[in-house]
């Protein structure tokens, strides 16, 4: 049995989470919206046709914000086809996704969704076909009390009170070809910055969200993040990073390695927004928005059949696998680490399209991926620790000195409590862990959630919902300040050191 040590320091700390490090995201894309989270009609919608049976999986989820409503759907958007009356609002060909989009669902539908959620709303503006005037127009709309024309129209759409929207996305992915109305980094710089400034004097208490590169796979990365911050860092509050990750090639050792690379992503991120803050002298840090992240691989083959030009079809429906948990619970743990400066994080997406929640007009059920998120967005709140891992690594086809346990330590001072996410790569050997906590004074009583599963491809469907599901073990123990655990082979862990 292999051996890992974990060290902390309740002063050794890397910073405090921001809960928001646990959004979400709702595109107008396949069955996100439509028979996703809005369904009228189904047995399980209430009267306004929202499903009750998703809403009460996203609780379980405590999601505390949503971006919305994209993606690359928000580069053809008209934010105005959304509003009013549902019979007078026009079908449009949505060219991103090349389907036929009804509008039946908009801002308005939106904005009551995230209510009846506990959530709150992170919206887009077109950038792509659209720009200063459009962006100005959503906001007059959402967040003015009224005596403006789009105030006052909001009004008579029944909405009394603002919307009150404080995150804002400057456009999505525009570095990408795949885009419309894609740009340059000094086009789009340039319009983001104008942007900003002109939604920023109508109203100064809002947050605004800059489009990074869309991955470090672009050729432009690195280059981008300069020249875009170069042109608004004044007047934008984050970066935005995206990143999803797969197994085509079914090589599991180095699958569960790729969030080396999201670490690299992040640090290099962070060091070219620190590197434009010194070059303009400027006091102002930029934070991180990983507003797109997750697994996305397994539909690509079968969206290329897809029918075009038809009505929320059966589109990124990825059904995730117990590799594909161990993946985004590493990802969890990867975000948490750098929780200075990655404020905002959205798993894309919620429902049906590449999702943790999936539906069926006869019900909905958790994918083995809704678990770690739940863990993490339920318990790992506070101050995250300095958490260093002594113990064996090992190489992959693309990366080197892989530490099998990946692991993070946070402190929740509000429950009184340690959390230590792990996740344990090794898919042969179980492993003893040992973490000194004796700074923790009191902290005696352990409990331990794993998620392990002989098959490595073992999934959750409606058919059978708990075939990969946590379990209650008595895996760790702590005797004289020192805990002792014990990790499974190729499992993702929640342990909670109590007083």
């Amino acid at each position: 049995m292999k051996k890992s040590s974990i060290i902390i320091d309740r002063h050794f700390i890397v910073g405090q989470t921001d809960k928001r490090i646990y959004g979400s995201f709702l595109e107008q894309l396949g069955r996100a919206v439509y028979e996703g989270i809005y369904q009228p009609g189904n047995v399980h919608a209430d009267e306004r046709g929202f499903r009750k049976d998703t809403a009460a999986l996203v609780e379980e989820l405590h999601v505390p914000i949503v971006r919305y409503p994209g993606g690359n759907f928000v580069s053809g958007f008209r934010w105005e086809d959304s509003i009013g009356p549902v019979s007078k609002r026009p079908a449009r060909v949505e060219e991103a996704w090349e389907v036929i989009e009804t509008n039946e669902f908009g801002l308005n539908e939106f904005m009551d969704w995230c209510n009846i959620s506990a959530t709150a709303p992170m919206m887009a503006v077109n950038l792509g076909t659209r720009g200063i005037e459009a962006a100005r127009n959503i906001l007059e709309y959402c967040n003015f009390k009224g005596g403006t024309y789009w105030s006052d129209l909001r009004k008579e759409h029944g909405y009394q009170d603002p919307h009150n929207i404080k995150v804002w996305c400057l456009g999505n992915e525009m570095d990408g070809s795949w885009q419309i109305g894609s740009k340059t980094a000094t086009e789009y710089g340039r319009l983001a910055n104008e942007t900003a400034k002109a939604m920023k004097i109508m109203d100064p208490s809002i947050e605004l969200v800059a489009c990074g590169s869309s991955g470090m796979q672009m050729p432009t990365f690195g280059s981008w993040e300069m020249e875009v911050l170069d042109q608004c860092y004044d007047n934008i509050d984050y970066l935005s990073l995206h990143t999803y990750y797969g197994n085509a090639e079914n090589d599991t050792k180095n699958y569960l390695a790729k969030t080396m690379e999201m670490d690299n992503f992040i640090q290099s991120v962070v060091a070219i927004c620190d590197a434009v803050k010194a070059k303009k002298r400027s006091k102002k840090q930029i934070h991180l928005s990983f507003d797109e992240w997750n697994v996305w691989y397994h539909s690509l083959e079968s969206d290329k059949k897809l029918e075009k030009w038809t009505k929320a079809p059966h589109q990124l429906e990825d059904v995730y696998n117990f590799e594909d948990a161990l993946v985004v619970g590493s990802m969890l743990i990867t975000l948490l680490k750098h929780c200075d400066r990655v404020k905002i994080a959205c798993l894309a997406q919620l429902v049906n399209v590449i999702a943790p929640i999936m539906t069926s007009d006869t019900g909905a059920w958790r994918q083995t991926i809704f678990y770690p998120f739940m863990h993490a967005s339920n318990y790992a709140n506070g101050t995250v620790l300095n958490t260093v891992v002594k113990g064996p690594k090992y190489d992959s086809k693309d990366f080197c000195d892989v530490p099998y346990l990946d692991t993070v330590v946070i402190e929740n001072q509000e429950s009184e409590e340690l959390i230590l996410l792990a996740v344990n790569r090794d898919l042969e050997e179980d492993m003893e862990v040992t973490c000194r906590i004796s700074q923790f004074e009191g902290y005696e009583r352990a409990e331990h959630l794993v998620m392990t599963h002989e098959d490595m491809k073992a999934e959750n469907t409606e058919a059978e919902p708990y075939n990969v599901i946590p379990a209650q073990c008595s895996y760790t123990k702590i005797e004289n300040g020192i805990m002792t655990s014990l990790i499974k082979k190729h499992s993702w862990n929640l342990i909670r050191i109590m007083k």
